[in-house]
């Protein structure tokens, strides 16, 4: 993967904090990959951070506000016409469709399961956790994703072993392997 890499984000991995913060961390200069959604993918993560977890209008607003300005590329639009192409989870063909509209060859998402391999590989698409998404991202450039996860926790106001603990909710397998390799067993 290159700093050019499409990813398209599906909303299940847009909605715990700690791992949104992390994966669009990634995605800033100098960025290791580009970020996609859609409109549909965004209203999702919307919907599900003020129905399941409780924040407020005025805070998701304000995260897609700051989604616009930092991220304004990474909107797909147009893909609307190959929803009904898709033969995926009909709940999840809006980011399947996405991923083929923008020519993403991958999409990051806790979902695995609502796209099967006979629904992807027609557009040579992957899908992958978020965690084994990281790693990579971890193994490719190791210095750079420990650079901006010492940001994280500095911008956060905790050590790097506390911003690990708390991102091992969301990604285990990934702050594991850190952890290995950091020679400092897990937390």
């Amino acid at each position: 993967m290159t700093a050019d890499f499409l990813v398209v984000l599906d909303a299940c991995v847009l909605i715990p904090a700690p791992l949104r913060d992390t994966l669009l961390r990634l995605a800033e200069h100098p960025r290791l990959y580009v970020p996609r959604w859609s409109e549909a993918i965004i209203a999702e993560t919307v919907r599900n951070l003020e129905g399941r977890i409780g924040l407020s209008a005025e805070k998701t607003a304000y995260l897609v506000a700051q989604l616009r300005e930092h991220f304004g590329d990474s909107w797909v639009t147009g893909y609307e016409p190959l929803i009904d192409r898709m033969a995926n989870d009909p709940g999840d063909r809006h980011v399947l469709a996405a991923a083929a509209k923008c020519g993403a060859p991958l999409i990051v998402t806790y979902n695995k399961r609502h796209f099967p391999v006979a629904a992807t590989q027609p557009w040579d698409i992957e899908v992958q956790g978020p965690g084994t998404f990281l790693k990579y991202q971890y193994d490719l450039n190791p210095s750079a994703v420990i650079d901006k996860l010492h940001a994280q926790a500095r911008n956060l106001g905790r050590t790097l072993p506390e911003q690990l603990a708390v991102l091992r909710k969301a990604v285990p397998s990934f702050v594991d392997a850190i952890w290995e390799d950091l020679g400092t067993g897990t937390p």
